[in-house]
């Protein structure tokens, strides 16, 4: 039941180059030419999780494999709630924004922020505060819509000139 060094980095190796199905699979195989006590082995010495394995040796069994449903999990993008927030966000900034000036990109700038937008939603399109995202998903909204927010240029105060002197009024 001893597994060289090299058996023991091959295992390893392949597991970790397979995904879902055909890894489980790959484990429950190896696990049954080990026979009795291989689970525990595999758990200790290849650091295999036994619930994976079992899934895999029910997979092996059955014939059946069981579905990840990756998909399904974690949190749902904005859109999924708010079927119509990218057009209502298009809506309102294709009035506001230009093109590259250089032509050197097909981006559009604009010179709104996400929190006017934010509170333009509110305002013209009749969205609840509580139901809109924050202003940095409107952010990655935007850019993933092809815009690009540029800081509005603040004003610079204009240098204080000295009055010219008497000498250089000729």
């Amino acid at each position: 039941m001893l597994l060289t060094a090299s058996l023991t980095s091959l295992f390893i190796e392949t597991a970790k180059s397979l995904k879902s199905s055909a890894r489980r699979i790959f484990m429950a195989r190896t696990i049954k030419e080990l026979g009795r006590g291989g689970q525990r082995y595999a758990e200790r010495e290849l650091g295999w999780n036994r619930k994976t394995i079992r899934k895999g040796m029910c997979e092996l069994h059955s014939g059946f494999t069981c579905v990840d449903a990756f998909r399904l999990r974690g949190r749902k993008r904005a859109e999924e709630y708010l079927p119509h927030l990218l057009s209502d966000i298009r809506d309102i900034v294709d009035a506001q924004s230009q093109t590259d000036p250089k032509f050197r990109t097909n981006r559009l700038y604009t010179r709104v922020s996400a929190a006017e937008i934010r509170r333009q939603l509110v305002s013209q399109k009749g969205y609840t505060d509580e139901e809109l995202p924050c202003e940095q998903t409107i952010r990655n909204k935007l850019n993933a819509l092809g815009y690009v927010l540029k800081k509005v240029a603040k004003v610079k105060p204009q240098k204080k000139f000295q009055p010219p002197m008497p000498s250089s009024r000729l």
